[in-house]
């Protein structure tokens, strides 16, 4: 038998990866200001202005909360679809027919 999701696991994993995802694509646009992620991320992050102190911040922990938000509504959905019994495809049983003529 699987291993239940944890939201506490998923939460903390997809919002590190969020959050490690923003500070790259923050230092890439410093380093290759030719492709300024800045736009994209004033899109997305709301009140995020490019570049100060406080609004890096406050990118960071929105990128970190949309993670949780993830998290949240994923593992639930996650956990219900795998409880649900295995129900056979009705082309699993054409292919299966297609097989046994070609035999």
């Amino acid at each position: 038998m699987q291993q239940a999701l944890s939201v506490k696991t998923v939460g903390n994993a997809t919002s590190l990866f969020l959050a490690i995802s923003f500070v790259l694509c923050v230092g890439l646009s410093l380093v290759y200001p030719k492709h300024l992620m800045g736009p994209a991320l004033q899109m997305w992050l709301p009140g995020f202005v490019w570049l100060t102190g406080p609004s890096f911040l406050l990118g960071l922990i929105e990128s970190y909360a949309y993670g949780w938000f993830i998290a949240v509504l994923w593992v639930p959905l996650y956990s219900w679809f795998a409880r649900r019994p295995a129900r056979e495809h009705p082309l699993d049983s054409h292919a299966a027919t297609l097989g046994a003529l070609k035999q």
